[in-house]
């Protein structure tokens, strides 16, 4: 399986916005939950938000409002828009998808399948 490929990272202010994208075959479509995770510069690589086949979601905290996850299965793309952002979303971006033996549990999913990672950098 490709591994599945991020974008739209990029540098921002404070309070503006980006909207990153996740694709790759089969990445949404063969798999019961995808999701975001961030990991800032010497911190662990934390859940940011997740979606399930059922089109449920679930939200970090820290970005519950400010974010919205979301995928198209026909294109088999994972988004995620990132509104207000903030000097502590500063991070590289993952997303991710959940596999049988994956290893890292969020929100009641199990992660194994990762993309490379797209930087985010939100000044003051």
């Amino acid at each position: 399986q490709v591994q599945p490929v991020e974008s739209g990272g990029g540098s921002v202010q404070a309070g503006g916005a980006l909207r990153l994208s996740c694709a790759g075959s089969g990445f949404t479509s063969s798999t019961h939950c995808v999701g975001w995770f961030r990991q800032a510069p010497g911190k662990f690589r934390k859940g940011v938000a997740r979606i399930d086949t059922t089109g449920d979601t679930y939200y970090a905290d820290s970005v519950n409002g400010r974010f919205t996850i979301s995928k198209d299965n026909a294109e088999n793309t994972l988004y995620l828009e990132m509104n207000s952002l903030e000097p502590d979303d500063t991070a590289m971006y993952y997303c991710a998808a959940a596999t049988t033996y994956g290893s890292v549990w969020y929100a009641g999913c199990r992660f194994g399948y990762w993309g490379q990672g797209t930087q985010v950098t939100v000044s003051s």
